[in-house]
This record gives structure tokens, sequence and C-alpha cells, in this order.
């Protein structure tokens, strides 16, 4: 009963932007399928709540659909697509940030034993089945999309209470480490978002590791166990997919923005562009703006 309502307040309110009213909330609905596709996960709980999505990190496959849900606690760079949306039956979900200064502030309110004791370094995503009590959270966040007078008061008060769900929940470890700022997965998430800014320059393991506080094997070890990729590899991973997103503007500019991704030679940027994405740079480039008629200069 829960997600039929869900799905009713989220056809109703569901913004092209995703965005709405609540700060950090965000309401989605996708009609047609489509193939997989770049983009980045963000640090995020989404629950869906109509159709199926497939995503890929690394060697790792997500697939959760109605009634289940996600998390990422690093910002990675996954492919993903949904495998079950049309128009008639669209997908539907919702997206909550998940905030370190909030999840830090319940851990410290909690009482010591209510949480299991931590182990090892957990992974960036998981997936899990919603239990009823963070269905029912999230529903009465949606239901306050239509109670502009209580929303300013209640939804912050919501929002706490599915943290709170999460923190406790199947994929608790994910969720607590982001609010301990001394965590393996804080300290990897740092990591995370130097390459991410820094992506063209070349790198030393050792000196990123040492950054992060950490010995280089169990930074090796940290750093696969939350993004199932090397770093070196997710390096690769971010330039690969800012070449792609600078290939659609300028198809024929293909050795420039080999160069700018970091690439000191362009025929090996295409020979894992092609691995990467199944078609050489000018190809793929090409075939974006075929299906995008709006990038087409």
């Amino acid at each position: 009963m829960s997600l039929e309502e869900m799905r009713a307040l989220i056809e109703r309110h569901v913004r092209p932007d995703a965005a709405t009213s609540v700060d950090g909330f965000r309401i989605a609905k996708v009609t047609r399928t489509s193939p997989p596709g770049p983009e980045t996960s963000g640090v995020v709980m989404a629950l869906i709540v109509q159709g199926a999505k497939h995503i890929a990190l690394g060697d790792r496959i997500y697939e959760y659909g109605a009634g289940q849900y996600l998390v990422t606690s690093v910002d990675m760079p996954i492919t993903g697509h949904f495998t079950q949306a049309d128009a008639d039956e669209p997908a539907l979900g919702i997206g909550l940030d998940l905030r370190p200064t909030a999840i830090a502030e319940l851990l410290l309110q909690s009482a010591p034993g209510d949480l299991p004791p931590a182990s090892g370094t957990p992974s960036g995503m998981a997936v899990s089945t919603a239990p009823p009590e963070l269905l029912d959270a999230v529903l009465r966040l949606l239901r306050l999309l239509d109670r502009p007078r209580d929303r300013a008061v209640l939804a912050p008060l919501v929002v706490r209470e599915i943290l709170w769900h999460l923190i406790v929940g199947e994929q608790g470890s994910t969720v607590r480490q982001l609010g301990l700022a001394d965590s393996s997965l804080t300290c990897i998430a740092r990591s995370v978002r130097w390459i991410r800014s820094n992506f063209a320059e070349s790198f030393r393991v050792e000196d990123v590791a040492r950054e992060a506080g950490m010995s280089v094997s169990a930074f090796h070890r940290s750093f696969q166990a939350v993004t199932a990729m090397s770093p070196i590899q997710f390096q690769k991973q971010i330039r690969l997919q800012a070449a792609r997103i600078q290939l659609v503007a300028r198809p024929g500019d293909i050795t420039g923005i080999s160069r700018r991704v970091g690439y000191d030679s362009p025929s090996q940027f295409s020979r894992e562009y092609r691995r990467q994405f199944g078609l050489p740079p000018s190809q793929d480039a090409m075939r974006m703006r075929a299906e995008d008629p709006t990038v087409a200069g």
C-alpha cells in the first residue's frame, strides 16, 4: 500500500530537474529504458518505487527494483540504466543526500550498545530491501510535499528518522562510517575527491596513501573495498567520462580532448575509450549527437 501511495505522490510532484521543496530530497520519473551510460553515483540513498535499475561499479553489479534501496557513501563513476521503464509504467524513485554532519549528529546522540561494532572497510555501494519502517518514513516525507505549512518544521525531523533507519539497518556500517571523521571510508572518500578534482594529473599512489594517513597496502585494500577499483583504474574511469562529455560538444577534437583529460598518447586514449564504451571516440560522439539533437552544433 505504501508503494502505491508513493507512486501517486511522485507522479503529482515530479519535476524535470527532479528537485523538490525539501532540501536534499529528489524524486524522479523515467519513461523509457536506455543503453547503459556513464554517470556519477553521488552520496545518497536511492529508493525505487516502481521499475528496476542496473548499475555497474568496477567489476561489481548491482540490480534493484521496487521496494529496494541503494546506498552510496562515496561519489563514484558508475555505469547505470533503468531496465524496466516505459510510458505506461514509468520507473519512479526517490533520492536523499547522505550528509556526514547529519549522520555524525545522530551517532553522537545514540546510546552505547545501540549500534553494532564496525568491522573492516565497507563497500561504498550496497543494495537492500527497504524495511516497513523506512518505507513509512519515506512516505511521510513525500506527503509533506502536499503540506507546505507543515513542511519546514516536520521535513527535517522525518529526514533524521530516515537517516536513523539507515544507520541501524542492513547497510548501517556503510552509512555510519560517513559520520566518523577518522573512519577508513572517510579517508578513502577524501582521496576520491582529490582524484576527481585532479584527474588529469599523474600521481603516485604512495603520495595519496600518505595524505590519507595509511600505508600503501592498507590504502590499496581499503580503496578496492570501497570503489571496486584500484586508484589508477578509478582515475581512468573519471578521465574517460570527462572525455565523453567533452566529445559530444567537440567530436572533431579527439587529440586535444585526450590531452586535456590527461593522456599523453591519443592512440592509447582511443583504445581505452573503445574498451570502455564499445565504440571509437569519433563514432561514439556521432551516435550520442544523433540520439540527442539538442547537442548538435
